[in-house]
């Protein structure tokens, strides 16, 4: 079992020296606001992080709004199927490799946190920090609402706050169904007591019907 072990970890190590040495260059396919798949490998984006899928945001009328889909769309929009050379750094605990990508010549990531489209993951790299700076006081993308960093997201969803937003007044269910259907259940509606919300299959609460819809949900015919 040792051996086996150490062969799997000789040859994730021989992978990413690979990939260190001779880049990795495709199309982008967007996974997410900081996770691309480039030439069959995942990539998380060195040096930033972008909100989660399910994160919302609050305007500055106290209204709830989609924004961590926003930002995957955004993101999406700008590089979906765009060229590009990966610089591979290190490699995550979920197997990913953490890489510098450019596209144009221009740091992706860089760009996303002058955009305001990601936060700059000082718990790991401090190379976008004034760049995460300039585009709070201009209050461009995220920083122009009231939000939390993912980080913290990830922090209070793992304790259960997430799960327990029905109780804050945003008590609409968003399902996902086993063919990959995204439905809401208004509290009154025949399946709502019967539904369960998991946070861990991209499974959330609203706080609106319009947060819903905005979200890309659709409501339940009963």
């Amino acid at each position: 079992m040792l051996r086996i072990c150490s062969l799997f970890t000789l040859i994730l190590t021989l992978s990413f020296g690979a990939a260190s040495a001779q880049g990795i260059r495709g199309a982008v396919r967007v996974i997410d606001g900081d996770t691309f798949d480039v030439d069959g490998t995942r990539i998380r984006l060195h040096g930033i992080d972008a909100l989660e899928a399910a994160q919302t945001c609050e305007t500055e009328g106290g209204q709830p709004w989609a924004c961590g889909d926003w930002t995957t769309r955004q993101v999406r929009e700008r590089f979906q199927g765009a060229q590009t050379r990966c610089e591979a750094l290190d490699q995550d605990r979920y197997g990913r490799i953490v890489a510098r990508c450019f596209v144009g010549g221009a740091d992706v990531g860089q760009q996303l946190v002058q955009e305001g489209l990601a936060f700059a993951y000082r718990k790991y790299s401090m190379d976008y920090d004034l760049d995460e700076k300039a585009a709070y006081v201009a209050e461009r993308g995220i920083h122009g609402f009231k939000t939390i960093s993912p980080a913290r997201y990830r922090v209070t969803r793992r304790s259960g706050t997430a799960s327990q937003q029905a109780s804050n007044g945003c008590d609409i269910k968003g399902n996902i169904s086993a063919k990959g259907t995204r439905i809401y259940h208004m509290p009154g509606q025949a399946f709502y007591d019967k539904t369960r919300i998991n946070a861990k299959n991209g499974e959330r609460w609203f706080c609106s019907e319009a947060e819903a819809r905005g979200a890309g949900w659709r409501p339940a015919k009963r």
